[in-house]
């Protein structure tokens, strides 16, 4: 059982920071995606919270961040502290397998025992003490053997999220809050996340792994051995000369596929999945919606604004106001309202059709509006 907040033995956090965030456009744009982003008045962005939150898990030398090479200046830039051997650039993005299993097959080459956690660089967590018990109660279970997942006991029915079916507890190593992991389950609607959020079984699924390296690179070599292959042969000469022209060589091999395809759903079935039942306040910024609820936490009737120096003017609205453009706003008896002004593009939705701005960003893509995302 976890007393304390020491550091990890062993332990190596990933922090993989990329995709557009497309649900927050016209905020979050390619070039400026929304990990790299301030969405919680925090002061800094999601990104910088991450590597806060990470780095006393094992110390700032064993944090290792992934991301794109155009976002290499602005990643250093708010993260000082990362070393450069410890940053990992995708030439073009492959989705989370390829981010998650490049960063364990190196640190698997580096320090063959070594266990990985890995944290999505946007997210948003409150409560410091339960998430580095959470994660070292899921590091203690993964040395035995297993792939751990840690879960969110969930505070309401949410569709924006995706659910753990957890089965029997594991007592064996004293922790409090460890099960096997039946089945995930992807977004459900409101009567199916109603009756998972009832029966007690379900946790949000907050997408954080916790594994050997060697268990997890060696479970998605069950998936696609080719994959781990390659990015076993990348991480062999990733610290020598070798590296641009072996990467340059096998990166567009790569399949574009999430690991939760690779790794959590196939272990979940060969009954290798395990999870962590976490107490910490946890949302995944997935939409405005979201933002507002982080915004206004405690006062859900208030209008919720984020952007410097916004000028807003509203009587009897609520919702959220993203004020970039320096234009004056004005609201009247709108209610759940979410107005993203920038220099060049006006978004005006409900909080209810956030989920929605996705489809948006689809038709602005076939659109031929190009400079505009």
């Amino acid at each position: 059982m976890v007393t304390s907040a020491r550091s990890i033995d062993r332990f190596y956090s990933i922090i993989p920071a990329g995709g557009v965030g497309s649900r927050l456009w016209p905020l979050s744009r390619a070039d400026a995606p929304k990990f790299l982003l301030d969405l919680t008045g925090s002061g800094q962005s999601l990104l910088s919270d991450t590597w806060d939150r990470v780095y006393s898990l094992a110390g700032p030398e064993r944090v290792m961040v992934v991301t794109g090479r155009s976002h290499r200046s602005a990643v250093c830039e708010q993260l000082p502290d990362l070393g450069d051997h410890n940053l990992v650039l995708e030439s073009q993005p492959k989705d989370s397998s390829a981010a998650i299993g490049l960063a364990a097959a190196i640190l698997e080459h580096r320090e063959p025992d070594v266990i990985v956690g890995s944290f999505a660089a946007d997210h948003v967590i409150r409560g410091q003490l339960l998430f580095h018990r959470a994660v070292a109660e899921a590091a203690a279970l993964a040395d035995t053997g297993r792939i751990v997942t840690i879960g969110i006991a969930p505070t309401e029915p949410s569709v924006g999220f995706g659910y753990i079916h957890a089965g029997e507890p594991i007592e064996s190593l004293g922790g409090r809050d460890s099960y096997e992991v039946r089945s995930f389950v992807e977004k459900p609607d409101l009567e199916t996340a109603t009756s998972y959020v009832e029966s007690g079984e379900y946790l949000w699924n907050a997408g954080m792994f916790i594994s050997r390296a060697d268990v997890l690179l060696d479970q998605m070599a069950k998936s696609d051995p080719e994959l781990v292959a390659n990015l076993r042969e990348m991480a062999a000469v990733w610290d020598t000369p070798e590296r641009d022209a072996t990467v340059d060589r096998l990166w567009d091999k790569l399949p574009k596929v999430a690991i939760d395809y690779t790794v959590a759903e196939p272990a979940a079935e060969r009954g290798a999945m395990a999870c962590v039942a976490a107490h910490f306040e946890w949302d995944d910024v997935g939409d405005f919606a979201s933002v507002s609820k982080l915004l206004s936490r405690g006062r859900p009737n208030d209008l919720a604004v984020l952007g410097q120096g916004a000028r807003i003017l509203s009587d009897a609205s609520n919702g959220i106001v993203v004020a970039q453009s320096g234009r004056l706003i004005s609201l009247i008896g709108l209610q759940d309202i979410v107005v993203v002004d920038t220099p060049d593009v006006l978004l005006v939705t409900t909080k209810e059709n956030a989920q929605k701005v996705k489809s948006v960003v689809d038709l602005v893509k076939r659109s031929g509006e190009s400079t505009v995302l």
